[in-house]
């Protein structure tokens, strides 16, 4: 049996997540035909990385990325760190023949995002993008219900991700504050998500307009002096896709009493879909083809009980019955990546995916900062 030995690099936020992924996953999925070894962890400081390493179960620690790209036995890297890091370290791995799993965005800016798409076309190893919002049976069946033509020709949607940690004028910034390390602000952190979903649901961007908003100017960074603000708290995007479809996107960090609140509503001319990250357990479908009735009879929107349903090997500890959370769709992103490297095959969501999203936050920047609409 195989085993794939990962080089993780990066040991924030994002790479706890991923470990956990790779930790869980032999839970989660029976019967894998591949094993998982956590080989080596990279970390900006050599401190840092042993402490991380031995807290997160790595055999090994560096804080030379060459390191982790240079160890023939290293079958994956995976990119956590800072946007700003991800396009040299991609480069990079590519040249070393890696698997590469990357956390979004793909790169800051959109001129390495497109060299990485070109390059992946003729790469014979398996690249993905780490787009979990795909990846929760709730969406999954939205995609597949669209597919199918359940809610017929797409007429409007409205997608937004809503969090509110931004609201504390007092509150020192962090790195995706600062527009140099992390491309851009709300457009490039949260809006790459819902961007992505909306394309992996309805298809590729016609044209958008953007408008955008910085909440202060000035504010605190981590060592109390004060810094001037780039980086967009909020904006506003209205879209109209390749289908005809007319949208409004909203992305924001400064919604006060807002959680992690990712959420679409797709309205159809057979039917719509509703969906809300805070309550994944469930897809809302209106069937439009039924019949209105005498005190309203079966009309109106049903919830849909997609809790874990996965698809084998997937659904089957927990329970499917079980209350699905957020760490669950990092799982089968990951789970997704890690089968495509066992069967050699292409993965999705792609580099070009990726590089998909960068053209269009690009656009969104750019429209914000013209004032006018841009086509796709």
């Amino acid at each position: 049996m195989k085993t794939f030995n990962i080089g993780l690099v990066g040991c924030g936020f994002m790479g706890k997540t991923h470990t956990f992924g790779y930790k869980t996953i032999p839970l989660y999925y029976e019967n894998l035909p591949f094993k998982i070894n956590l080989k080596c962890l990279c970390a900006s400081g050599e401190k840092s990385a042993k402490a991380a390493a031995q807290r997160l179960g790595y055999e090994n620690y560096t804080a030379d990325f060459n390191d982790i790209i240079n160890d023939d036995t290293i079958d994956i890297v995976d990119i956590c760190t800072p946007n700003y890091l991800h396009a040299d370290e991609i480069f990079a791995a590519m040249k070393a023949k890696k698997h590469i799993y990357c956390d979004k965005p793909l790169t800051v800016g959109n001129s390495d995002a497109q060299k990485i798409a070109e390059l992946e076309k003729n790469y014979d190893k398996c690249t993905q993008i780490t787009f979990q919002n795909r990846f929760f049976p709730a969406t999954m069946l939205a995609k597949k219900m669209i597919d199918e033509g359940k809610i017929g020709n797409i007429l409007t949607f409205e997608a937004k991700f809503l969090h509110s940690g931004s609201v504390d004028k007092n509150k020192p910034i962090g790195w995706k504050q600062d527009e140099k390390m992390g491309g851009g602000g709300v457009i490039v952190d949260l809006g790459s998500h819902v961007i992505d979903l909306m394309r992996y649901l309805l298809g590729d961007f016609e044209h958008v307009f953007c408008k955008t908003k910085i909440l202060y100017p000035l504010r605190p960074d981590k060592n109390g002096n004060t810094v001037k603000i780039t980086a967009e708290d909020e904006a506003h995007a209205l879209v109209t896709m390749k289908n005809g479809a007319n949208g409004t996107m909203t992305f924001s960090k400064i919604a006060t009493g807002t959680n992690d609140e990712l959420s679409f509503e797709i309205y159809g001319d057979r039917g719509a879909l509703r969906y809300s990250l805070m309550d994944a357990n469930y897809l809302y479908y209106f069937d439009n083809t039924q019949k209105e009735d005498v005190f309203g009879g079966e009309r109106g929107f049903k919830r849909i009980e997609c809790v874990q349903r996965f698809a084998e090997p997937g659904g089957v500890f927990p329970s499917s019955k079980s209350s699905i959370g957020w760490l669950r769709g990092h799982v089968h992103c990951l789970y997704n990546f890690l089968n495509s490297v066992h069967e050699n095959k292409k993965c999705a969501p792609s580099f070009a995916d990726g590089a998909y999203v960068n053209h269009i936050t690009d656009l969104m920047y750019k429209s914000a900062k013209e004032g006018k609409i841009l086509y796709c």
